[in-house]
């Protein structure tokens, strides 16, 4: 039996990890990065910025977020000191980068870059030499790991621009609590007021129906989470329609307490964002398919939603 989602944090916690029985983990090696891509994201000029995307292999974040399906890509025990480094190199390698054909890298790890067990911190100054050819580096990181620790690092990284990627979820209070994700809205100004200080640059992850909203709720707080990240200084909002596929969803839908987005809920909240014309917004096509409710209509939005995220204009 399923049960119904827990009210305490530690209960939550055992709950989604019950949930997971059926959808299996990917086998990785520590010493590779479980994959790359190249890719082009405007600027706040808008000019096109190539880009290398490096999915880091670590150990799985301690955060068990109600939402997530990245610990499918990561590993149960922590990697040695070297292994992250020489996943960089290989990618670098096989990429052809940097800085012929990238302007941009983002370092991505299914969790937080500052987390010392996932990244050793150790590595830090290797990491830092190996990005030197980029101007601008992106790293994911938890809100309560945004604080000086990160400081060294940014330090090392010389004239290349660090920006940090935070999952702030929703702006709905009770929503983001019940997400499991271990902050409140206080905790995520606090992290962002930090970058700010220290010329850091923020990227927010903003769900587009998140659990227990329904299609009308869903898209009133997209637009209120933009609001929110913008307010809190985000320089890009990245739309992530939230998916199917960690088992605990699954389990939340066949209780009738989520579905995946609607295409036009989806739409709407982009169309919200770029009107606002207070920075970059993005719509995460990763997936799509598990993504949304209505996916025959990807076939029609889905290049209407590429040329929004590249040319940055609402429809």
């Amino acid at each position: 039996m399923i049960g119904t989602y827990p009210r305490d944090p530690a209960a939550r916690d055992a709950w989604i990890l019950a949930q997971r029985g059926g959808v299996p983990r990917d086998s990785l090696d520590p010493r590779r990065a479980s994959g790359w891509l190249k890719e082009f994201e405007v600027d706040i000029e808008g000019n096109p910025q190539p880009g290398l995307t490096v999915f880091i292999t670590n150990r799985e974040c301690p955060w068990k977020c109600l939402m997530c399906d990245l610990w499918r890509h990561t590993l149960t025990e922590r990697v040695e000191v070297g292994d992250v480094p020489a996943q960089i190199s290989t990618a670098l390698m096989e990429a052809g980068a940097p800085p012929l054909h990238a302007n941009w890298i983002k370092l991505f790890n299914a969790g937080s870059f500052f987390d010392a067990g996932a990244i050793p911190t150790a590595d830090h100054g290797t990491i830092a030499k190996q990005v030197s050819g980029f101007a601008r580096l992106i790293v994911e990181n938890h809100p309560a790991l945004t604080d000086r620790r990160i400081l060294p690092f940014r330090d090392a990284l010389g004239v290349t621009r660090l920006e940090l990627a935070l999952g702030l979820e929703t702006a709905h209070p009770e929503i983001l609590e019940r997400l499991n994700k271990r902050i409140d809205l206080a905790s995520f100004q606090r992290a962002s007021r930090f970058l700010a200080t220290y010329e850091i640059d923020l990227r927010v992850f903003v769900l587009v129906k998140p659990p227990f909203l329904d299609e009308l709720a869903a898209l009133k707080w997209a637009c209120h989470s933009i609001d929110f990240a913008f307010d809190c200084g985000a320089k890009v909002v990245s739309l992530i329609p939230t998916r199917l596929g960690n088992g605990a969803l699954e389990a939340l839908a066949a209780q009738g307490e989520f579905s995946p987005p609607c295409v036009a809920t989806v739409e709407a909240a982009l169309n919200y964002g770029l009107s606002l014309k207070r920075g970059r917004v993005f719509v995460d096509l990763w997936n799509l398919d598990r993504s949304v409710s209505d996916p025959a209509a990807l076939p029609e939005c889905l290049p209407r939603w590429e040329a929004m995220n590249r040319t940055q204009l609402a429809t």
